[in-house]
């Protein structure tokens, strides 16, 4: 009998093991580009620890019908910053190492997705 409860107990517990999410993978750092106001006046935006591997459009400059795209991005993550010249991660691509990796003000983006480096 004690076994059966030991044994249901046990199940229990792994069953709860794996139903707990579990976090998700983030980039350690600051990634910063630039946009302009509404009246026109620069604003720097940081992502402090943006997720890793999934495609983030800035939200400041989702809409390429109402908003001129951000520029002079910063990646002070330790992972790849993959810029997007559009939405959804699609457009032109531009890469930027961990740590020190920037563009200047001609290097425009909606989106951009952190990866591991390899």
């Amino acid at each position: 009998m004690r076994l059966r409860h030991a044994a249901v107990a046990a199940f229990g517990a792994v069953t709860l093991l794996l139903t707990i999410p579990t976090s998700a993978s983030a980039a350690e750092g600051q990634f910063q580009y630039t946009v302009s106001g509404l009246d026109g006046t620069p604003l720097r935006v940081v992502l402090e620890n943006p997720p890793s591997g999934e495609c983030i459009t800035l939200p400041e400059v989702a809409d390429p019908a109402a908003s001129s795209p951000a520029h002079s991005p910063r990646n002070r993550t330790d992972e790849v910053a993959l810029v997007f010249t559009e939405p959804d991660c699609t457009g032109r691509e531009f890469a930027l190492r961990p740590r020190t990796g920037y563009g200047s003000e001609r290097l425009e983006l909606r989106s951009v997705v952190f990866v591991r480096p390899e």
